[in-house]
């Protein structure tokens, strides 16, 4: 796991899955549609939001160089849930010659469809939950810091599979459990002695243990998860706050109150600070991402031997 910090206004979060069994109503956990009002609003403000787009553009950077990883000529790719815009910054024409991006918020599609793009640039208004794409039609897919707001996250992926081509790819970024664990932890503290009792005011997030698991069970092969953290440093929890709200990454859990009384943020500040400080008075905020690579099964694909197979002695090639 590596740990990158970043000293700019300074960030964090967290989550974790319940997902219902097959042929059961899918188990909602988040407000679909007041999730697309969040992002509408935040990208409405454009010079605001373009401020604090530092947090997506970086992982949406990793997304792209792991995609560049993989030596082919993509025609087109589906950029899933990509906001205004923070994939199409780090590709080129040598990785591929389209990219059709997708969002379930018309207002974040177009903050910045009169900017330069690297590759011709298609936009779609498409809810991550219910893809428009034909079966055996997509080569490749990819997805930064969207996905973790899904409902149903075996269900997206299994849409996505089903929408590649075989030995389609599939390349996504979403934050992990340990997300924003310093906010957490404030809030509930702050609660419990003000209120005496905890709301979800951090929306629930996957642990990386599940991740492969997950990929496995969506019907893709030959996956990878790996696990990386950034932490941003903030003058005070209200900065954070003020920059989640600004990126459209603000709460949207159904079961979320809608106000938290002053007296609780103010005491939350302070055990912010105290528990989590650092030396110069900021606060850090902890983003865990996990990336993943999974492909769809294909004949073409390399497959291990088969046991008892191996025609040479492994100690005998260490030997000589």
């Amino acid at each position: 796991m590596f740990a990158t910090r970043f000293v700019h206004r300074n960030l964090l979060w967290r989550r974790a899955y319940a997902t219902a069994s097959p042929g059961a109503a899918s188990f909602q956990v988040f407000n679909r549609n007041v999730k697309r009002l969040q992002k509408d609003r935040a990208a409405a403000d454009v010079e605001k939001s373009r401020t604090v787009d530092y947090l997506k553009d970086e992982v949406a950077a990793r997304v792209a160089d792991r995609l560049a990883d993989i030596k082919r000529d993509f025609k087109t790719v589906v950029d899933l849930g990509s906001g205004c815009g923070h994939i199409v910054k780090h590709v080129d024409k040598d990785m591929m010659n389209k990219l059709i991006m997708c969002d379930m918020s018309e207002q974040a599609l177009r903050r910045d469809a009169d900017q330069y793009a690297p590759v011709e640039v298609e936009r779609r208004v498409v809810d991550e939950e219910h893809l428009p794409f034909e079966d055996d039609s997509l080569e490749a897919v990819v997805s930064s810091l969207s996905m973790h707001w899904t409902n149903d996250l075996p269900g997206a992926l299994i849409q996505v599979r089903k929408a590649l081509v075989p030995d389609g790819v599939f390349v996504g970024a979403l934050f992990g459990g340990d997300t924003l664990f310093e906010l957490r932890t404030s809030l509930q503290l702050a609660e419990l002695e003000r209120e005496s009792g905890v709301s979800p005011h951090v929306s629930p997030m996957t642990d990386s243990s599940d991740i492969a698991r997950l990929l496995s069970r969506a019907g893709f092969t030959l996956t990878t998860v790996d696990v990386d953290e950034i932490v941003v440093d903030y003058p005070s929890m209200f900065e954070l706050m003020e920059d989640l709200k600004a990126m459209g990454e603000n709460n949207a859990v159904l079961s979320r109150r809608p106000i938290i009384k002053r007296d609780t943020l103010m005491a939350a500040a302070s055990i912010y600070k105290e528990l989590h400080g650092n030396p110069d008075g900021t606060v850090p905020a902890t983003f865990q991402v996990i990336y993943m690579i999974g492909w769809k099964p294909s004949p073409m694909q390399p497959l291990p031997k088969k046991r008892g197979s191996a025609t040479h002695s492994l100690k005998d090639v260490l030997e000589n």
